[in-house]
């Protein structure tokens, strides 16, 4: 057997078996908290603990520290825009029945605008490091 394939063979046999640990261990324990999660899932206040972690990280990421303003007032705006959706979802504004479509509305805008951010603050790092 070439030295390649074995060790082909023995990594494959060790990430199997790691597999097969992970999935000996952490099935049953995720058994164990799946009705604990499921009532963590549907209790109100996960909504608006969700919400209270996002909005400071949503001013953190969209607002220059130096200057106190936000670094793209486009983007700024779909972020808060995104996160009061998120707002009035968790808040079951203007009805319970719409919670579930704000939310994820807001959280698409949210994501859309930090993933927006992320790639301008990239390409904007990648054009001063070319001058």
């Amino acid at each position: 057997m070439p030295p390649t394939l074995a060790k082909a063979l023995d990594a494959s046999a060790v990430g199997l078996s790691a597999l097969c640990l992970v999935h000996c261990l952490a099935l049953p324990a995720l058994a164990l908290l799946l009705p604990v999660l499921g009532l963590w899932a549907q209790a109100e206040w996960v909504h608006v603990v969700f919400v209270l972690i996002a909005a400071p990280v949503a001013v953190l990421s969209f607002v220059d520290p130096s200057t106190r303003r936000p670094r793209s007032r486009p983007l700024a705006t779909l972020a808060v825009l995104g996160l009061g959706l998120m707002i009035a979802g968790a808040l079951e504004f203007p009805s319970a029945a719409d919670e579930r479509v704000l939310t994820v509305l807001g959280g698409l805008l949210l994501a859309g605008a930090h993933l927006t951010n992320w790639r301008r603050r990239h390409h904007d790092a990648h054009c001063a490091a070319c001058e």
